[in-house]
């Protein structure tokens, strides 16, 4: 099973990093999706809160991070995530 976990991530939290193993813990992939908004005004470019978030949970070997823009709805159809 495909989750997703969408945010800012702006920056990332221990929250942020409790969340991700545990949902590691009970779906095959976790895919941390790092929401782009160019209308809003971030703390840390997207490509510093992915490289944060890859630098922090280089271990998890089913999560991936990846940037997305838009609708989350649009962009769970194209990764053909369950939940």
């Amino acid at each position: 099973m495909k989750v997703i976990f969408a945010g800012s991530f702006d920056p990332v939290t221990l929250g942020h990093l409790n969340v991700i193993h545990r949902a590691s813990r009970l779906f095959e992939e976790v895919i941390v999706g790092v929401l782009y908004n160019s209308s809003k005004k971030a703390l840390f470019t997207s490509e510093e809160r992915i490289e944060m978030l890859n630098e922090l949970l280089y271990n998890v070997e089913n999560v991936k991070v990846e940037q997305f823009e838009g609708l989350l709805v649009d962009y769970v159809k194209i990764k053909n995530a369950d939940a």
